[in-house]
């Protein structure tokens, strides 16, 4: 009850929105620029590495192919607005990631004042790319994903830590932060094997419905996911890192605060619910006049 109450607190399900939205107006640039700067130097390839990491085919490949990879004949020179762009997309998506963790631990919102926090996190988020990338280089086409997804999890737990760590301005401890990490990485691994099996068929469904177009609608939801199960995995790491100290203190929950609870969490959904009833209704009547 608590987590769920916890995950209807933070508005689970918007901010996994706003994150996936943020995520991916940065890391689609990140990754073509990435491309053209690092292909002069080794080979990499970011269409490629999403092509073989989920294995996709024909129509889906060949999307990927065109929207993340630069032509030929395409300078991999960054100019005065890019690099603007570029900056402004990647700090926003540094700040959506912190809001998580604010909203979560109940801290007070930092917002700019943690910038220089923020730009150690997007250089750190990189070099976990470039571990995870050779991981699944190394381990790729193993199991469905399975090696690959344990081979990551202990990685993945480690930056997610040191991500709320670094995100809070240090305000949240390494130890609290461990459930978070551990729930993470566990429930990212299960995605990931889940993604490795159906995603190529999305991206495929979507590119023949859409068109090239199609791939960043995949793209979208395949981020949204993944954007749930973290903040899903903030809301439970919480309140394992409270139950974790009620323990160690003796404490013992009453029937009646359960049953608060259990309330809480059926009346928050009922509003929900009427308010969204409410606005498709006003959404019918509005069509109904026009």
């Amino acid at each position: 009850m608590r987590v769920i109450n916890r995950f209807q607190k933070i508005v689970g399900f918007d901010r996994s929105m706003a994150l996936a939205s943020s995520a991916l107006t940065a890391l689609v640039p990140l990754a073509i620029l990435g491309s053209a700067i690092l292909g002069d130097l080794v080979p990499y390839d970011s269409a490629e590495r999403i092509t073989k990491r989920y294995s996709l085919t024909g129509a889906g490949a060949e999307a990927v192919d065109s929207l993340l990879s630069p032509t030929e004949s395409t300078d991999a020179s960054v100019g005065i607005f890019g690099v603007v762009f570029l900056t402004i997309s990647v700090l926003s998506f540094a700040r959506a990631s912190q809001r998580l963790f604010e909203q979560t631990w109940e801290l007070k919102p930092l917002s700019v004042r943690n910038t220089r926090n923020g730009l150690w996190w997007i250089l750190t988020l990189g070099g976990y790319a470039v571990v995870t990338g050779w991981l699944s280089a190394v381990l790729g086409g193993r199991g469905l994903g399975l090696v690959t997804a344990a081979g990551e999890a202990s990685v993945t737990a480690v930056f997610l830590v040191w991500s709320g760590w670094i995100l809070s301005a240090k305000r949240i401890t390494w130890p609290d932060l461990i459930p978070f990490g551990v729930a993470a990485a566990t429930l990212t691994a299960v995605y990931s094997v889940g993604a490795t099996l159906y995603l190529p068929r999305l991206f495929n469904a979507s590119v023949s419905r859409y068109g090239v177009v199609g791939a960043v609608f995949a793209m979208i939801s395949a981020l949204f996911a993944a954007m749930l199960v973290l903040v899903a995995s903030a809301a439970l790491g919480r309140e394992v890192r409270d139950e974790l100290r009620r323990i160690r203190q003796g404490q013992r929950p009453s029937d009646h605060e359960v049953r608060q609870q259990w309330d809480s969490v059926v009346e928050q959904t009922r509003s929900r619910w009427r308010t969204v009833r409410e606005q498709v209704s006003h959404r019918r009547i509005k069509d109904a006049d026009d």
